[in-house]
């Protein structure tokens, strides 16, 4: 599998995908073209080809895909038969609705912890999450073995929280500030504006 090589577009549309063959598999359904899939996920068909190219030999033409076993590849691709801790650190309004997100839909990521400085909700448990004070997010990190932080604080404190979850063996970070943050080349920032979303749309 070339893995180094998958462009970060594929990368983003193979959730989408592994979703769908799930839904597919529960449904019973043994076989589906890239027709049928481009039909469901609103990618055309040629880019699914091309995305599916990446890994090998994944379908034979004329016969399609086989949806258990590609639902299983894409499983083991984006590592679905493992769990993975998350973080959540900034539980303001956005926080608040980011820990409702049904993460439970997909098997392999749980939110265990999240962090914030608000005296009124450190120390609840909110949304079935226990929620720390900031002074414990390095310890708990190494604790729970977290790898993923999602960052929802206000954008002057981004970069400090950064400084701290790599330090504590943070690999990931989904950035929701407006602040652009840095960090050692070998932990991945994904950063979600969603102005520059919303404007991007308009």
């Amino acid at each position: 599998m070339k893995e180094n090589s998958i462009p970060k577009a594929t990368a983003k549309r193979l959730p989408l995908y592994y979703r769908y063959l799930r839904i597919l598999n529960d449904a019973g359904k043994a076989k589906v073209s890239s027709t049928e899939l481009s039909e469901a996920v609103q990618v055309d068909s040629a880019t699914i080809r091309r995305d599916f190219s990446y890994f090998g030999e994944l379908g034979k033409r004329g016969y399609g895909y086989d949806v258990e076993s590609l639902m299983q590849f894409f499983a083991k691709t984006l590592s679905d038969d493992e769990m993975t801790n998350v973080a959540l650190v900034g539980v303001g309004n956005l926080g608040s609705a980011l820990l409702k997100y049904k993460f439970h839909q997909s098997n392999s990521i749980r939110v265990s912890a999240a962090f914030d400085v608000n005296q009124d909700i450190v120390g609840r448990i909110v949304d079935g999450i226990p929620v720390y004070p900031m002074s414990d997010m390095v310890e708990q990190i190494k604790i729970q073995r977290i790898e993923i932080a999602i960052l929802t604080v206000p954008a002057s404190n981004a970069q400090d929280v950064v400084n701290h979850s790599v330090e504590a063996g943070i690999k990931g970070i989904l950035n929701f500030t407006p602040a652009r943050i840095s960090a050692p080349s070998n932990v991945l920032i994904q950063n979600v504006d969603l102005t520059n979303e919303l404007q991007t749309l308009i």
